[in-house]
Order: C-alpha cells, then structure tokens, then sequence
C-alpha cells in the first residue's frame, strides 16, 4: 500500500546512518556534542550544545562549556547539525479497517500490518503516534511489542474505535445499507467497533458510565467519541448534551484523554462544553466556526489536532485549481466576466479569489436558486476551502494545535489503481503536515513546538517527553539544516533516537507487508 515517492525520498536524505542500537549499553551515557539545540519549547536554539543522554533519559543539557562530558561516555559529534525532539502525529490510522479485498486476503497480518505502519512513521523521524481509529486488539498488540522492545516502531497509543460509530460498512461511518452486507463485513465492523459502537448511543448517560468503563477496560490510551456523524453533508449530531459529559466524566475518572470527531458548528460546541481535552480535525466543518466558539477552546485548553496535509501544499494547490474550474463554469454559464467575479470575491488576484467559498462565488449572479443537491455536491470541495479559513484562524486565535494526518493503511498495494498519495502515507504525510503548519500562518519555530511539546501534551505525557530538557524521555532527531530558517529541512534527517537508542531507519520496516520501495534515481 505505501509507496515512498520519489520526490520526498529524495529531499529526505538520510545522511548519516546512526550506530545500531544493539551496539549501545543502557549504562552507557551517550554525548551528542556541538549540535545547535532546539528544545521544543519555542525558544532561541542553542548554539554548540551538549546532551547527555544515560538509561534512555537526558540527564543534562546546555552549553558544551556548561555540561562536562563524563569519562567513557559514547560522543556524537555533531557540529553543524541541529538537535530536536521527536515528532509527533496526534492523528494516525495504522491498522487495516478498510478494503474487502485486503481484510480478507490479509486478516492473519493485521498486527504486522499496524507494526509496519508504526515503523514507516519511525522512518520519517515521527516518534510516537496517536492512532486515533482502529482494530483494538492488533493495535494493543502492536504498541505491547514495541513498548516491551521486541519490534522498533513509533510509541504508539490508540483508542480503537470511534465510540458510539460502527465499522468500516456501518452506517455511521460510510452510510453504507446494512441489509447488503456479507457475514464477513459484519464481523469486521463487530472487531472495529469493539462493544463500543453505535449500540451506545441508545443508552441513557448512567447506562453509557457503565458502557465507557467496559470500554476502557480493553486497554485503550484514550477515547475518540462521535460527535457528529463521519463525513456527510449535513453533519448529524451524535451523542445529547448529557450523555458526552458523562462520557467525558468517565474517561477523566480513568485519568485519560477524551477527544471527538464533530463536523458541524454546533456539534464541536456540544463536544467543548462537554469538557473534551482534545479535537480532531477541528477545521473540517461543514461551516465556519464561529469567533466565539473559537474563542471557547482557546480559553478551555482544548487541543486541535489539524490535518495540515490536507489544507497545504499539493492538496490545496489541486482545490485552487478546482475552484477556478467551478468558477469558470459559474461565468459562463451566467455570462459573467471573471473580472467581475473575482471583484464580487473581495479581492483583485486569483489567490484572494481562490481564498473565498464556492458559496459565494454562486451567488455572486445567480441565475437561478440553488436545490440543495447542488449544494450537497459542493460540499466537499466548500469544506476544503472553510478548512483552510479555520484552520488559518485557529491558529491565529493560539489555540493549542498539534500537526495530524489522519493517514491510513487503506488497500494492499496488488488492489490499488494508483499509488498511495504521500500526504496521508505513514511518515511522508507528518512531515508534510508540520511543514502546512507553517503555510498556514505558524512560524517554523511554532510548527516544531506544536509536533513536540504540544504533541505530548495530546499524549499526557508532557512531563516525560516532547522537549529536550533533563529528566525527560530522550527521543531525538538530528537534522542536517536548519528547522528554524526553513521548515522543509526537517527532512533532511541524519540520525534517530528513541528511548535513547539510535535507530537504524534504513532498515525500517523490518518485515515488509504494504510497503514497496522505491529506488534512488540512478540506482
């Protein structure tokens, strides 16, 4: 299923290959000495820096006068180099939970499958991972091996199902109509759902307390509820107002995040009032958020994970263009120049044209009223672009935001028309995501923060990782450039350390399920 494509292979050189880590000794501190530090809290980056790293924990950090190097200690040189925290992606899919042909042909893999995802994400430098929608017991099985160390792979923690949804052939997540459906689909939407699915949004909120814990019991990392239906237009409320808080009540009581997926205005507000610590694409809403409701999550803390890779670079560019496609059709078909539209948009150049809603753009000259299947068949190319307007307003208002792809295994390679693209393949599209951070209005220094620090803080795990300061996890990249002055040179990755071990990611992933590379140009 995941292709690498050649261009990003090529602008992500691996220009160093790191030291196995079967050759380093827990008890061995290893100094990674003269890189040009930035610690993830959005701060100036340190020049000739040193980290010491002993037990997978940084023990010291400063400058190289400041922090003697101990005797016998394993030195990294690494002048010229920048030393950053892990990444982090907040919104991942790494189990199989869709395509009939690769569920069936493929059901004995899906731990290898979810393995293999988070070692492709590991490649890319993306350290831990929150899978935000999934198969439960392949990915507890995943994150168990890797956690106990038997198989490398991304820190992963998952939520299984998206509470009070079904699986990928139910009627809440695909509208499909259950009456057609194999016996197979069926027990694959029973392992998705998990005792979690669309059952529970019949229970009164006490019924739901008890409902949430059994849940929970499974050994979930946090919980994702249905706010809304998935993708349709117009969005669904999902739970009542009294059934997500308890829901949220009882997932705080168990010490966990409780997050949701809600596309519509009024269904993120009920989630927010509802006390959610984190949302998922909170951009992606049928219409714009309202400055108050924006202003809500600011002032509650609540985390927004973006799909920046969705809204940025290669795929707005390809909305732009289909924007400017529909418009073309509206002027000619209303017989309107498209000078005058672009006027009536607010704005004399095609990007600031570009930037307003199709909806506007129709009823500039309207030669008649829109039926609202019309308005039902624009809604996804509409969403694009009020995606894009949340986002960049998000951002602007400092709601706390974490990069995410919502990137997925999808079908195995042999049944796939054409290659995975690489904005929501595992590792290419986090990078790509922290990259459209910037594109959307963060500098690059906010960008790494919020794939850090604010990454951490999705996982609830800011006091042990996310920055490179004492006594913190020592999950670590060395880059060959510059994050700061170019946000792209995050691709250019010499070195990974996880747990303080260096990562040999040429190696990565170890037992090939999806993955087909590519090779080198001249190779």
């Amino acid at each position: 299923m995941f292709l690498i494509p050649i261009a990003l292979l090529a602008a992500f050189s691996l220009a160093g290959r790191p030291l196995p880590a079967r050759a380093q000794h827990p008890d061995t501190t290893l100094a990674i000495v003269g890189a040009t530090l930035i610690d993830g809290n959005g701060g100036a980056p340190v020049a000739d820096a040193v980290v010491l790293v002993r037990g997978g924990l940084i023990t010291a950090v400063g400058s190289r006068g400041a922090v003697p190097i101990p005797k016998g200690a394993r030195v990294i040189l690494a002048t010229g180099q920048y030393l950053v925290p892990g990444f982090i992606d907040t919104n991942v899919h790494l189990s199989l939970y869709s395509g009939l042909e690769s569920m069936a042909r493929y059901e004995d893999r899906f731990t290898d499958i979810a393995i293999e995802g988070a070692q492709l994400q590991l490649k890319y430098g993306i350290t831990s991972v929150r899978d935000s929608y999934g198969m439960v017991k392949p990915l507890k099985e995943a994150r168990d091996l890797i956690n106990r160390g038997t198989v490398p792979g991304s820190r992963l923690f998952f939520a299984g199902n998206i509470v009070g949804w079904g699986g990928p052939w139910s009627y809440t997540f695909t509208g499909t109509r259950q009456e057609n459906l194999s016996l197979f689909q069926e027990q694959m939407n029973d392992a998705v759902a998990a005792g979690g699915g669309e059952e529970l949004m019949n229970l009164t909120p006490d019924q739901l307390r008890v409902a949430i814990n059994k849940y929970l019991d499974q050994g979930v990392d946090f919980v994702k509820y249905g706010g809304t239906s998935h993708a349709f237009f117009p969005a669904m409320l999902g739970f009542s107002e009294a059934a997500q808080k308890a829901l949220v009540e009882e997932v705080h009581k168990r010490g966990k995040v409780a997050e949701t997926h809600a596309t519509s205005p009024e269904g993120l507000r009920l989630a927010v009032e509802a006390g959610v610590d984190l949302v998922q694409h909170p951009e992606f809403t049928d219409a714009p958020i309202p400055p108050d409701l924006i202003q809500a999550m600011v002032k509650r803390g609540v985390i927004c994970s973006l799909l920046a890779n969705l809204n940025s670079g290669k795929p707005w560019q390809e909305v732009e263009k289909k924007i400017k496609a529909k418009a073309d059709s509206i002027a000619r078909a209303d017989s309107v120049r498209k000078a005058d539209l672009v006027k009536v948009a607010g704005g004399d150049t095609l990007k600031t044209w570009a930037d307003s809603t199709i909806g506007e753009l129709l009823i500039a000259r309207p030669v008649r009223a829109r039926t609202m299947a019309e308005i039902a068949r624009d809604s996804s190319l509409n969403g694009a672009i009020i995606g894009r307007r949340n986002s960049q307003a998000l951002i602007k208002a400092g709601c706390i935001t974490t990069p995410s792809t919502d990137n997925y295994r999808a079908q195995a390679p042999e049944f796939m028309r054409v290659p995975r693209v690489e904005h929501q393949a595992p590792g290419s599209g986090s990078i790509l995501s922290i990259e459209g951070l910037v594109e959307l209005g963060m500098t690059p220094s906010q960008a790494i923060t919020a794939a850090t620090k604010n990454g951490a803080l999705a996982m609830r795990m800011a006091d042990r990782l996310g920055t490179v300061e004492t006594g913190k996890i020592a999950d670590l990249l060395l880059l060959g450039a510059d994050p700061t002055a170019d946000i792209h040179n995050i691709r250019k990755l010499v070195a990974v350390y996880k747990d303080g071990r260096a990562v040999d990611v040429h190696r990565l992933p170890l037992k090939p399920v999806f993955y087909r590379p590519v090779a080198r140009p001249g190779n």
